[in-house]
């Protein structure tokens, strides 16, 4: 069973990155020339072929989360990406609110109070592993220290891609309820705690280069620099200023 679902997996993305590369297209195209005068027929379009991909990969066997994903990647790949995505942002701001509200019914927060010693403790530890995690993947690109530590402190928290990966889990009983309720807490608490490690990469950079781990500020140095430019373009407004005059002098 696993083959055959691994070869539906492979036939199915090979199907979709063909259509991408020719009818998606194509059809994107003919929406927007049959809807010159309103763009509602755009955006149901939009929305029905996604949902039409999503339909199809949970009739294969596959999630509706991948579905929809694929869908994504497909209009992504074509040349009116920008111009579906401005069609239907309401729309999809509008999903974002109530798949963001459906996660926070599911959150128990008697539970999680119960809990909340091992919560966070979850929490400082996913912080910890994924800033070491991705600090070192992108010092090993050649990076400084000071963009490889901002980098993984940005890119600390869970992402919200993994509230659909334990709701899936869930459903197929991977998951038992208290782990898929701790779970649930500490990627949205993670997600919470994403604006203050944003407050503290200006304290972090501070602490770095007074221990000579970074080297001084670039925006200190831009800032000089942009000083340097704004005095040499003063300089230059005031040597022109008295050519200029001598200019108006002559001509009278």
């Amino acid at each position: 069973m696993g083959i055959i679902g691994l070869v539906v997996l492979i036939a199915f993305l090979a199907s979709l990155s063909i259509l991408s590369r020719t009818c998606v297209p194509w059809f994107l195209k003919l929406m927007i020339s049959l809807s010159l005068q309103t763009n509602e027929l755009y955006q149901l379009a939009s929305v029905a072929f996604c949902l039409l991909v999503a339909w199809c990969s949970d009739k294969l066997g596959l999630s509706l989360e991948l579905g929809s994903f694929a869908a994504g990647v497909m209009i992504s790949t074509t040349d009116l990406a920008q111009h579906t995505l401005e069609q239907v942002e309401p729309i999809r701001n509008f999903f974002a609110a109530l798949f963001l509200a459906s996660i926070g019914m599911l959150i128990h927060v008697h539970f999680l109070w119960n809990h909340i010693d091992i919560l966070l403790a979850s929490v400082i530890l996913v912080i910890i592993i994924k800033t070491t995690v991705v600090t070192t993947v992108v010092k090993g690109f050649g990076y400084n220290n000071k963009t490889s530590i901002l980098a993984g402190m940005s890119l600390a928290q869970i992402g919200e891609f993994a509230f659909i990966l334990l709701s899936r889990a869930s459903n197929l009983h991977l998951v038992e309820g208290k782990l898929y309720l701790l779970l649930l807490g500490t990627t949205a608490l993670s997600l919470v705690t994403t604006p203050l490690l944003f407050k503290l990469i200006p304290s972090i950079v501070h602490l770095g280069v007074l221990l000579r781990w970074f080297s001084p500020d670039s925006a200190v140095e831009m800032g000089f620099k942009g000083d340097n430019l704004r005095s040499e373009s003063g300089k230059q407004r005031v040597t022109l200023l008295p050519i200029s005059t001598l200019e108006e002098s002559h001509d009278s």
